[in-house]
């Protein structure tokens, strides 16, 4: 046997030691201390990644959803702080569904993995050229690089072992979820408005808040742009209280 075929069968008898046996010539008393090891190693990378949805499966469904996922996915990735985002990859190519799993459980999933990616970010806030201070209305506003804004069919942000809906929301639930300057993860559950308007400044450099309060409106079909304005402006000071955004553009 060649030595690349000797490392397939190898790594085949590790992702699934059920179906695919193990080299010829290894002892399995050896060949399950790599077993034990590689398993165990992603087991726990995953059960740190996804606390709250480790925490909702039976242990035995856990078990077999890690082993698929280690069996089954080819990932993209060698880097063990990337395996969260194969494994959520993983849950959205359908191939991991169960009959009796959770129906929020790829929302979950993704939400967990979204406050991971920020909690491990490298991404800095930087202060050249940003006024911290500034006027959120006369001003562009400038959103934080550590926010994200997500949309969810299940209040994914809700879900514990006394909360597990079985259907989804009338509409979809907004969450703006961040780090803070004191590296602190955080979420805030967000309307349509607000949603909007978040949006509007991640894809804005130009604009000053009060535009983009007025485009908001045009939108909107509001009736009444003042009564907008005041709101939004309240709106506006509370992303900045949080760290979703964090001051105006200086020109």
């Amino acid at each position: 046997m060649d030595f690349q075929q000797l490392q397939r069968d190898f790594a085949a008898h590790l992702r699934n030691p059920d179906t695919h046996p193990a080299p010829a010539g290894v002892e399995d008393r050896r060949m399950a201390i790599y077993r034990e090891l590689f398993f165990n190693n992603v087991n726990g990378f995953l059960q740190q990644g996804f606390p709250v949805l480790h925490s909702l499966l039976p242990p035995q469904r856990w078990q077999k959803l890690v082993r698929d996922f280690f069996h089954l996915h080819a990932s993209e990735t060698p880097y063990f702080v990337e395996v969260p985002e194969q494994f959520v990859a993983f849950l959205a190519s359908g191939r991991a569904r169960q009959a009796g799993d959770p129906p929020f459980m790829l929302e979950l999933a993704h939400y967990e993995w979204m406050e991971l990616v920020l909690d491990v970010s490298t991404e800095v806030i930087v202060h050249e050229g940003i006024d911290p201070q500034g006027d959120l209305l006369a001003g562009i506003p400038v959103a934080s690089p550590l926010q994200v804004l997500l949309s969810y069919a299940y209040p994914v942000h809700k879900v514990c072992a006394d909360f597990q809906p079985a259907e989804p929301l009338p509409t979809p639930v907004w969450l703006g979820v961040y780090r803070n300057r004191e590296d602190q993860v955080g979420f805030m559950e967000v309307n349509q408005v607000t949603a909007r308007l978040l949006q509007l400044i991640n894809d804005n450099q130009t604009d000053t808040g009060r535009e983009l309060i007025a485009r908001l409106g045009a939108e909107m079909h509001f009736p009444d742009p003042a009564k907008l304005e005041h709101f939004a402006s309240d709106t506006l000071q509370h992303l900045r209280a949080n760290d979703i955004l964090i001051g105006t553009l200086i020109l």
